[in-house]
C-alpha cells in the first residue's frame, strides 16, 4: 500500500512568515472585515490552532503586518548615497522602495484603502503614516541642495507621501505602466522637490 509522505514540521518562524505573507495577501485584497482567520490559516496551509500560537487575534495579526511596515520604513533613509547629484542619490532609493512595494503591495492596501478594524486600528494606521512623514520628513532635509525652511518640511512629506501612495496603488491595481517608467516619474518629482532654487530675478 502506498501512503503519502509525512508532512515536514517547519521551524516556527518560517511557519510564522508564511502566515503572516498570507495575511498580508488577503487583507490587501478583502480588507479587515472581508478576511478570516480561517481564510488566513487555510492560506497559509495551517491550522487554525496553529495560527493561534502565533497570533491570538485577527486584530492582532493586523496590527502586526503594520508594525512590521513602520518599523521598514526608517532603513530607506541610510540607502541615501552620501555624494553625487539629487538625481544620482534619489534613484537608488526609490528602486529599493519600488522593490519593497512589489513585495509588500498590501501594505499600502491597508493603509490607504481599508477603513475597517475599529477604532484601534485606525489610530495605528494614523500612527504608521505619521511615521513614514517623518521619514520623508529626513529624506528631504538629507537630500535638499538648499535648506528648505523647517515649516514647510512637513506639509512637503504629506505631499509626498500621499503622492506616492496614490500612485503605486494605481500602479498595483492597473500596471498601466512600467516599473522603471514609474520610476523615472518619482525622480522626476523628488528632484523639483530638492533641487536647488532658481535665482531670483533681482541677482
Amino acid at each position: 500500500m502506498i501512503t503519502d509522505p509525512p508532512r515536514k514540521r517547519l521551524p516556527p518562524s518560517q511557519r510564522r512568515t508564511l502566515i503572516v505573507e498570507a495575511a498580508g495577501r488577503l487583507f490587501g485584497e478583502h480588507g479587515y472585515a472581508g478576511t478570516t482567520l480561517e481564510q488566513i490559516a487555510s492560506a497559509a496551509g495551517v491550522t487554525k490552532p496553529i495560527l493561534y500560537r502565533h497570533f491570538d487575534s485577527k486584530r492582532g495579526l493586523y496590527l502586526a503586518l503594520l508594525a512590521r511596515h513602520r518599523d521598514d520604513l526608517a532603513g530607506f533613509i541610510e540607502l541615501i548615497p552620501g555624494a553625487g547629484s539629487s538625481e544620482d542619490r534619489l534613484r537608488p532609493v526609490l528602486d529599493v522602495w519600488l522593490e519593497y512595494v512589489e513585495t509588500h503591495s498590501y501594505s499600502w492596501q491597508m493603509l490607504f484603502r481599508d477603513t475597517g478594524g475599529g477604532p484601534e486600528v485606525r489610530a495605528f494606521r494614523g500612527e504608521v503614516h505619521g511615521q513614514a512623514r517623518g521619514v520623508l520628513i529626513g529624506i528631504i532635509g538629507s537630500l535638499s541642495a538648499n535648506p528648505i525652511p523647517a515649516r514647510e518640511l512637513e506639509p512637503l512629506a504629506e505631499l509626498l507621501s500621499m503622492g506616492m501612495a496614490s500612485l503605486v496603488l494605481w500602479w498595483i491595481e492597473e500596471g498601466a505602466v512600467s516599473r522603471e517608467v514609474l520610476l523615472d516619474a518619482l525622480v522626476r518629482a523628488w528632484a523639483g522637490v530638492v533641487a536647488p532654487a532658481p535665482p531670483s530675478a533681482g541677482r
